[in-house]
């Protein structure tokens, strides 16, 4: 059977001062009178019915995620202790899965994507599922690039498999490039961006877990046996202390060879920095604007106004931020760098309060 599993335990840092700690990126409205987690949940409706749709977050967000999702089991939510990675939360969704459903197939939704065209969307998950299934096989989705971005990782299509949509064995994974390389990238058109959306069978993703990440495994495997008994929570809790995280690319994807993508053609952005977002606000000139901005001689900047009268004279490449209690102004091509400012203010007391 078919499961959604949507990703919303992260803290958002790279929207910050936008996402904040206690009200972080899946939560904010931005596009359009929804939030990142709602529009997710809703994206996948027509294909998972809504007693089959997870979410996996944070415990701190426990709360947040009935509020904004009164329509989901509160069973349905998965509680992470403390944030160890995607590997470590996807596997420990998929022993959640795998105790209720030894068959059961996962789609995995980050909750902070922009997705159109969701009928051709549902179409290409639905593809991807029959792939996982009779491939028994890690299938991710792939996108065609639009620009030179260093911001995604990329995948090299392989040899084509038979698919009413264009599908293909994985050649090889690659992070993050430079400007130079993602260009090259672009030319040879082989290659498409690694969206994070992905769909397998739970058992099939825990063997290769099992294969690569054996540590991790072992912690799955006990928190699996407790699954349902008193010692549940705290077997979680002990795990979770003694894994090492890492994302799911670093520690699967890029190891595995049971891996295939499947060429997307709905639109996607991923909404993890300003500059992605800008390109949904409204255009005044040269620049993506929201709120109460006032530009004058001013172009290619993102401005997030608020209350305050925002007013732009004679700059470019900015992107400015007017959030509650916070600030932000800084150069547009350094949007990538926005959660190691916030690892700084961490470390500053006087800064915490504003985090």
């Amino acid at each position: 059977m078919l499961y959604a599993l949507i990703l919303a335990g992260g803290k958002g840092t790279r929207l910050y001062p936008l996402s904040r700690e206690k009200n972080p990126k899946q939560f904010l409205k931005i596009i359009n009178n929804k939030s990142f987690l709602r529009s997710t949940v809703d994206r996948i409706i027509p294909l998972v019915d809504r007693k089959n749709i997870y979410v996996i977050t944070n415990e701190e967000y426990i709360n947040k995620v009935q509020k904004e999702l009164p329509d989901i089991n509160k069973d349905n939510i998965f509680a992470e202790p403390e944030n160890k990675e995607t590997a470590t939360c996807i596997g420990f969704s998929a022993v959640k899965l795998l105790k209720k459903d030894p068959s059961a197939t996962m789609i995995i939704l980050p909750s902070d994507h922009y997705i159109g065209n969701n009928k051709l969307f549902i179409n290409t998950i639905s593809q991807a599922s029959e792939i996982a299934e009779k491939k028994r096989g890690l299938v991710t989705m792939g996108i065609k690039p639009q620009r030179a971005e260093t911001g995604y990782g990329y995948i090299e299509m392989g040899e084509k498999i038979n698919a009413a949509i264009d599908s293909f064995k994985v050649e090889r994974f690659l992070e993050k490039p430079n400007l130079e390389v993602a260009k090259d990238l672009i030319l040879k058109g082989t290659y498409l961006w690694n969206s994070g959306i992905f769909v397998w069978r739970a058992d099939v993703f825990l063997r290769e877990m099992q294969k690569y990440l054996p540590k991790m495994y072992k912690s799955m495997l006990a928190i699996y046996e407790s699954i349902d008994t008193r010692q549940e929570n705290s077997t979680i809790e002990e795990q979770y202390d003694m894994i090492d995280g890492i994302s799911v690319d670093f520690g699967i994807m890029q190891k595995t060879r049971k891996a295939y993508v499947v060429k997307c053609e709905f639109l996607w952005d991923d909404m993890g920095t300003f500059t992605a977002i800008g390109r949904f606000l409204r255009r005044c000139g040269e620049n993506n604007i929201k709120g109460n901005v006032f530009l004058e001689s001013s172009e290619n900047c993102t401005i997030f106004g608020d209350e305050r009268l925002i007013i732009a004279f004679g700059v470019k490449d900015l992107i400015i931020i007017d959030s509650d209690d916070v600030l932000l102004v800084m150069d547009k091509n350094r949007d990538q760098e926005v959660k190691y400012l916030v690892d700084i203010l961490k470390k500053k007391n006087t800064m915490k309060k504003y985090l």
